[in-house]
């Protein structure tokens, strides 16, 4: 998984820093689309060692400070106060912008929202769009600020409104955020604008210079709670800052693709997000819209920008940011593309986690300004492709509330162009699992631990599965869940806690089994070993528990540092337990792979199992690759309930591990199976079973790779406190040069540089 230019001439220190995260070549909209497919890896016949991918790369980069104030009357007077800001401010706030709009001659169209998000405390903020010169900071210097050049007012100066607005009784009738929450633009051959908001959701089409031309433009049947013509009685079917916060134009200016940001009230499914297509010319909706899938259920759309015709990029987002952040991605999409459940096809373009810096741009500017460059605001709002093919990328800080960079200090508004370089990268031979996703850094079987994973360089994720009561599979260690999330903290499943039996073992809690997916998903995850790990509590109650679907999902539409797409490792837990209930986990599973469309032999994906029955099952039910786990002690729970008195130990040896190659491709081994430890605790002498898997067809990777000095041998210990880092890379080195070929490990950022520091060695 290594991401090593050329002739393999980095070490993945340097090549994570570069991290590649797009295999979409994004060109300008005059390409051809031929031309602008996906970078395919080299097939598997090919004689090259090399894929071909792209690596974001930040270019230039200019801010606005967060204090920043223009012309008009004081703002601010109802904001709530945050990082050490009090309102009113003398002046107009530029809270981040929403929107952009690309001049062509070194200047944007930068349009804020509605001030101080909400309609009851924005009435003081005046509706603008400003004209800005960025002075850019890039490799050879540069001031690094935005400038604001000039303004225009949206206003109602013509009297086409038909409800009240805040400057009702004056001439100019300009607009505020008390009036309309305007979120995205686009701007018309003409010189008028098309602005998108989210207290209708409505259209408004300005002139040039700001004055409203028509009346809005209203969705049928979807209203939210803040539209002026709800009536008494009616219930919104658009989620309350919701609406048309994205919103791209087709290539010849006619039709507009408005997308609502969040699912619809009455929608069975919260990931959907329906882009619409509006008619400039006829004024009306042309009744075509399309279905997007977000990553999970919180996530938004952010902005829309057109690369060409029926081809749009995306930008999808949570709410957390700084290290809290997960997912902050730009996606393209095909409008003419779905797949079999009908959502149109979306293929990464950018995680806005995870962008080169080797020039040092904005160094030093808090959190994500190091070598790799990130964006981890909250309000992940701007994209625009620039003529020649590279993103400019911005924010919204919802001013004074942000501060991703600099814990207490306002964000201020960044704009960034990331450029998408090409380049060929060998990709190791040894494979990097992220242990439930980078769980030595995040909760365990988060989005959270699985996206810090790919960041890390992980080659796959690996989530453990459970069953909910309904049948749906999440992901969580064990069924038993009172330590992986706050399920005890709730005093209305209070009641659920109970005793079973599990695998021939007495235990006491709460149960996935016990719970509907939608009660599982009212809980929050929490950090397993928080006494080891205490860091990792700060996240605690941020996350849902994950499907075993987002997980397929995130994976696939997620790019591995090797350029190659992101692998998912699910391990069935407890299947003969499962079975006995009656919620058997094998065919959902492959139900799951089938609608992500990876069930298929070269699909990156494994699926393992502590015990055997379950395996051979799969094995009749899907074609990819399966693993065989392998502990250093016990027996394969349907073993005992079959009373066959093998062993793991007896499944390891020569004719054990051929019976495995009847039905698995590879095993997992616990790493003593490997490499014994001596008496006193310290590396012993290697076994046979490497050279025996292999000599059966057989892969194998060791589990599980942590680097807290409890886990470490005791050569490779820092000192006598358990939970302090130890030498996780000299540990490693060991198994490596012994023939494993893959690592499990809690801590993928460290495994990674080991893995190419040795191979590069070798």
């Amino acid at each position: 998984m290594s991401r090593i230019p050329t002739r393999r001439v980095l070490p993945r220190l340097l090549a994570a820093a570069a991290a590649t995260v797009t295999a979409v070549a994004l060109l300008p909209a005059t390409a051809t689309a031929a031309s602008a497919q996906p970078v395919p890896a080299a097939p598997a016949a090919s004689s090259s060692p090399f894929v071909q991918t792209h690596v974001p790369t930040l270019v230039a980069r200019a801010t606005l400070s967060a204090d920043h104030l223009e012309p008009g009357p004081a703002s601010g007077a109802l904001a709530t106060s945050a990082n050490g800001r009090t309102g009113p401010w003398d002046g107009q706030v530029i809270p981040g912008f929403s929107a952009a709009i690309d001049n062509g001659d070194g200047t944007f169209w930068a349009q804020p929202d509605n001030g101080f998000g909400a309609k009851g405390n924005s009435a003081d903020f005046l509706l603008r769009n400003y004209l800005v010169r960025p002075a850019w900071q890039t490799a050879d210097g540069g001031t690094g600020e935005i400038r604001v050049e000039r303004f225009i007012s949206y206003n109602d100066r013509n009297g086409v409104l038909d409800f009240p607005i805040v400057n009702e009784g004056t001439a100019e009738r300009l607009l505020t955020g008390g009036d309309f929450d305007i979120e995205s633009v686009v701007k018309a051959k003409d010189g008028s604008f098309w602005v998108g908001e989210e207290f209708g959701p409505f259209l408004l089409h300005f002139d040039a210079e700001g004055t409203l031309l028509e009346k809005p433009y209203a969705l049928d049947g979807a209203k939210s709670p803040q539209n002026p013509y709800l009536q008494a009685g009616e219930t919104p079917r658009v989620r309350a800052s919701r609406g048309f916060e994205a919103m791209a134009a087709s290539v010849n200016g006619r039709y507009l693709y408005p997308v609502v940001e969040g699912s619809y009230a009455d929608d069975a499914d919260l990931r959907r997000r329906e882009i619409l297509e509006f008619d400039t010319r006829a004024g009306a909706y042309t009744g075509r819209t399309w279905s997007y899938q977000t990553d999970q259920e919180p996530n938004v759309i952010g902005d829309a920008f057109t690369v060409r015709n029926d081809v749009l990029i995306l930008i999808e987002r949570d709410d957390f940011e700084g290290e809290q952040a997960v997912t902050k991605r730009v996606y393209q999409v095909d409008l003419r593309r779905t797949d079999a459940e009908g959502y149109v096809e979306k293929t990464l373009v950018l995680d806005a986690l995870r962008i080169a810096n080797p020039h040092g741009i904005g160094a030093g500017d808090g959190y994500g300004t190091g070598e790799i460059y990130s964006l981890p605001v909250q309000s992940f709002e701007t994209v625009v492709q620039l003529k020649d093919g590279s993103l400019l990328i911005g924010n919204d800080n919802n001013y004074p509330g942000n501060d991703a960079r600099i814990p207490g200090t306002p964000d201020d508004t960044e704009f960034a162009i990331i450029d998408l370089d090409k380049t060929k990268i060998e990709p190791s031979t040894v494979s990097l699992i992220g242990h439930r996703g980078a769980s030595g850094s995040r909760p365990e079987h988060t989005l959270a631990a699985y996206e810090a994973a790919i960041v890390q360089c992980a080659d796959y994720i690996e989530p453990d599965v459970v069953s909910t009561k309904d049948g749906v599979l999440v992901a969580r260690h064990e069924n038993e869940i009172s330590g992986t999330t706050d399920v005890a903290t709730r005093a209305d499943f209070a009641a659920r806690k109970t005793t079973k039996v599990i695998d021939g073992v007495s235990i006491t809690g709460w149960f996935t089994e016990d719970f509907t997916f939608a009660e599982l998903r009212t809980l929050r995850a929490k950090e397993r070993l928080p006494q080891t790990r205490p860091a990792n509590t700060a996240f605690d109650g941020l996350y849902v528990i994950p499907t075993l679907d987002e997980v397929i999902d995130l994976a696939r539409h997620s790019v591995s540092c090797d350029g190659r797409p992101v692998g998912v490792y699910p391990e069935t837990k407890h299947p003969s337990y499962f079975d006995s209930i009656g919620l058997s986990l094998e065919e959902p599973l492959v139900a799951a792979l089938q609608a992500n469309g990876v069930d298929r032999a070269d699909a990156p994906v494994i699926v393992q199992s502590f015990e055997t029955a379950n395996l051979r099952d799969l094995d009749g039910l899907t074609d990819v690759t399966l693993a065989q786990l392998v502990s250093g002690s016990g027996r394969p729970y349907d073993f005992t309930l079959a009373g066959d008195s093998r062993t793991y130990k007896d499944l390891v040896t020569p004719v054990g591990l051929a019976e495995i190659a009847t039905y698995a491709d590879g095993v997992g081994l616990e790493k003593s199976v490997m490499i014994p430890r001596t008496a006193e605790g310290r590396l012993g002498a290697p076994t046979t079973v490497i050279a025996d898997a292999h000599a059966a067809g057989l892969s194998v990777h060791g589990w599980t790779f942590r680097a807290e000095n409890q886990f470490l041998p005791l050569e490779f210990r820092s000192s006598a406190d358990p939970n302090a880092y130890g030498d996780l890379a000299g540990e490693l080195t060991a198994f490596i040069a012994a023939g494993m070929d893959g690592v499990f490990s809690d801590h993928p950022g460290i495994a990674a540089v080991t893995i190419d520091t040795v191979t590069l060695e070798g």
